[in-house]
C-alpha cells in the first residue's frame, strides 16, 4: 500500500505505529521523541499533545518494548532509538509473531483435506487473488494451465510457475504478448504457449487457470486498468475443486478444447 504524499509524516508514522500494538499516547510520545532527540516528559507533552501525566504511562510501555531509553536524571531524560532499529524490532517481531501464527494454523488443519467441494468460492482484490494462485502452483503435481493478461504476471508469479516447473509440472500458457513469452520462457524453457480464447486487451478478463485437472479459478478486473492493485475491488474471483465440481467440469471442458484445437491429434 502507497503512502499518500500529501499526509504528514507524523500521522503516518503513528497510524503505524498503533497498528503495531502501541496505544495512542505511545504512538504519539515515541514520534515526539523522534523528533526532538531527547526530552523530558515537559518536552514531549508540549510536542506531542499528550497530557503531561500520561507521558509517564506511555514511557513505561515504550520503554517495556525496548523503544526508550530512560536516563535517571531531574528531570528524567527519555530517548528514542533511531528509526532503523526502531523499524528492525517491529520486523523482527512482526516475523516472530507471523511464526507463531502460522505453527497455530497449522496445527488446526485438518488431517485429511477436502478435495471435493461443492459450489466455488469468492475471493476479491488483487493481492488476495494473487496469493490464492500461488497456493495453487504450489500444490500442482501434474499440469498448470494458466491464462492472464501481462499486468497480472508478476515476478512473483513467474517464480512459483517456475518452482512448480523444477518439480517436474507441466506448464502451459496463454494471454501474454510474444515479448512476456521470450522472457517466461528464460526462466522456463520448457513451457508451452498456447493461443488465448480472446482478446484479452478486449475484456475485463484477468485469469483463467486450472491445475491437475481438478482445480479451477477465473477471475475479472473489476474496475478496468485504472484500478489500484491495493482496492480490494480492483480483482475478483471464483475457484472451485474437486472432479465433480461444477466450475471445475465447465472449466476444463473450455481448456480441453481450446488446447485440443491448438494440438489437433
Amino acid at each position: 500500500m502507497k503512502r499518500n504524499p500529501n499526509e504528514a509524516p507524523e500521522s503516518v508514522a503513528i497510524e503505524q505505529l498503533e497498528r503495531f500494538g502501541l496505544s495512542a499516547y505511545a504512538a504519539r510520545t515515541f514520534v515526539a521523541l523522534s523528533s526532538l532527540g531527547t526530552g523530558t516528559a515537559r518536552d514531549v507533552s508540549q510536542v506531542s499533545e499528550v497530557p503531561r501525566t500520561r507521558v509517564y504511562d506511555a514511557i513505561d510501555e515504550l520503554h517495556d518494548r525496548g523503544l526508550v531509553d530512560i536516563q535517571q536524571s531531574s528531570p528524567k531524560q527519555f530517548w528514542a532509538i533511531s528509526a532503523e532499529t526502531a523499524s528492525r524490532t517491529f520486523e523482527h517481531e512482526l516475523q516472530y509473531r507471523t511464526e507463531i501464527l502460522r505453527t497455530a494454523l497449522s496445527e488446526l488443519e485438518p488431517i485429511e483435506q477436502r478435495t471435493e467441494q461443492r459450489g466455488v468460492w469468492t475471493v476479491d482484490g488483487q493481492s488476495a487473488v494473487t496469493e490464492r494462485v500461488l497456493e495453487f502452483f504450489a500444490s500442482a503435481q501434474d499440469e498448470i494451465v494458466y491464462m492472464t493478461v501481462e499486468s497480472l504476471l508478476t515476478d512473483d508469479l513467474i517464480g512459483g510457475l517456475s518452482g512448480a516447473a523444477d518439480r517436474g509440472v507441466s506448464i502451459k500458457l496463454a494471454g501474454v504478448s510474444s515479448e512476456v513469452q521470450d522472457h517466461i520462457q528464460d526462466d522456463i524453457p520448457g513451457a508451452t504457449m498456447f493461443e488465448s480464447l480472446w482478446v484479452w486487451s478486449d475484456t475485463s478478463a484477468g485469469r483463467l487457470m486450472m491445475v491437475d485437472g481438478q482445480k479451477t479459478l477465473v477471475s475479472a478486473l473489476v474496475n478496468g486498468a485504472s484500478a489500484s492493485p491495493a482496492d480490494p475491488r480492483s480483482e475478483t474471483a471464483i475457484w472451485g475443486e474437486g472432479e465433480t465440481n461444477s466450475l471445475v467440469v465447465v472449466l476444463k471442458a473450455i481448456f480441453t478444447w481450446r488446447l485440443e484445437a491448438e494440438n489437433p491429434t
